[in-house]
């Protein structure tokens, strides 16, 4: 049964789009308390009360937090965003809930940590070495051997994440990853940027259950869809009921190293796997809390397992429902610019609404914005997504090219002339 107590809520998000469906998910089970500098509008009705707090100030929020539960019951803390998982664990403590600890959520938001922990645990990763300068990073680079990945320390959504074939090309991203931001998480974490070694094949995500100390379950697989060359930005995701891999012994074995080594002991994660074919299932990173790019919505569609109110009922101390009811495929993808410039149009296609599948389709910018293409693209700019359903993964890619056709997208690119001299 549900707690009665309310779930504090550490950040609610500014994105109606990305984050309603997993707020809706777990104020169905339980009351929530949003502790935020400021609750948008779409968020208010599935809130019973809001704690203001700056949440770059952790001390304000455990002060803020602390001061509620004097007088108050809380029944558990949650963070469902990448910059407020440590501040939730710290908060879990010192009340005496349910979670990880803070130093296991810090180690999933230092990528640095979390690679040193790896490779101490022996769980296969990709080697990585952090560079201070772009000097060093070449030399890191070269020791490792091209091609490989610079990033940032701390960063997510891909952002800033460069492959480099060269040693001009990794002092370049040096540059860009030791700027790089996205939903201003540059205030959250440490900075740094980090040389690694470059894992080819498949990526997955892996969404995973923690019941308990060593109690770690699949509770799906998501396949990513390939990216175009020359960028790292998520471009769609399928989850199937029937995929294979939920029953793989060696990838639950790697899962279950990757957790035990962060020292994670409940919650739901969100797990990144390469799937190389000459070395087999290596970790790219290991992310202390539910998935974004809307998976949460992909694998209840899929499955009928809702990842969010899971995640609520561990931290509040209810049993989940971890079982799947459903035995279907969802998937998602999204629309980035084919040029840099001036959105002109973007519309979709009259009657779009009748194609066979189609769940939803969202255009995310407006005409007059400008845009970016990959490789040079954000999460900022993407045009639209839309999500399929479909008995089978086939079905759904079959379906997922349907959509994108009933995109129409006009894009003024600026027009360079060379300088006269005379």
């Amino acid at each position: 049964m549900p707690s009665d107590a309310p779930l504090v809520l550490i950040g609610v998000g500014d994105s109606a789009v990305y984050r309603r469906e997993v707020l809706a998910s777990i104020a169905a089970r339980h009351p929530v308390i949003a502790v935020d500098h400021a609750v948008p509008a779409w968020a208010r009705p599935y809130l019973t009360r809001t704690i203001h707090a700056d949440l770059t100030d952790t001390a304000a929020v455990t002060v803020a937090v602390g001061k509620h539960a004097i007088d108050h019951a809380v029944g558990g803390v949650l963070a469902y965003m990448e910059h407020h998982v440590q501040t939730a664990a710290l908060l879990a403590q010192q009340l005496g809930l349910p979670g990880s600890s803070p130093q296991s959520m810090a180690a999933c938001r230092d990528k640095a940590v979390s690679r040193r922990l790896m490779a101490e645990h022996r769980v296969p990763s990709a080697r990585s070495v952090q560079a201070s300068t772009p000097e060093s990073a070449v030399a890191h680079a070269e020791m490792i051997g091209y091609p490989v990945i610079v990033k940032p320390r701390s960063m997510a959504g891909s952002a800033g994440v460069i492959r480099a074939d060269c040693a001009a090309a990794v002092q370049d991203a040096f540059t860009q990853a030791g700027r790089a931001t996205v939903m201003d998480l540059h205030h959250y974490g440490p900075a740094g940027v980090l040389v690694e070694e470059y894992l080819d094949g498949p990526e997955i995500s892996v969404e995973t259950a923690v019941l308990g100390p060593g109690r770690v379950g699949i509770l799906a697989v998501t396949r990513k869809l390939p990216a175009p060359a020359g960028t790292t930005q998520e471009y769609g995701h399928l989850v199937d009921a029937r995929d294979p891999l939920l029953d793989d012994p060696a990838l639950i074995q790697v899962i279950e190293g990757a957790v035990a080594a962060h020292g994670i002991t409940l919650g739901v994660l969100c797990i990144e796997v390469k799937l190389t074919p000459e070395v087999g299932l290596r970790i790219v990173e290991v992310n202390g809390r539910l998935g974004g790019d809307l998976l949460p919505s992909l694998v209840r569609r899929a499955m009928g397992i809702d990842l969010a109110q899971i995640a609520a009922d561990l931290a509040t101390g209810v049993v989940p429902r971890l079982r799947p009811v459903l035995q279907r495929a969802a998937a998602i993808e999204f629309a980035y610019p084919r040029a840099s410039g001036t959105l002109q149009q973007l519309s979709a296609r009259p009657g779009f609404e009748q194609l066979p599948g189609l769940e939803r389709l969202v255009l995310t910018h407006t005409p007059g914005a400008h845009v970016s293409a990959p490789p040079h693209a954000t999460l900022a700019d993407r045009l639209a997504h839309w999500i399929v359903l479909g008995s089978s993964a086939d079905e759904c890619r079959t379906r997922l090219t349907q959509a994108a056709d009933l995109l129409m997208v006009q894009i003024d690119e600026p027009v360079y002339t060379p300088a006269c001299t005379t």
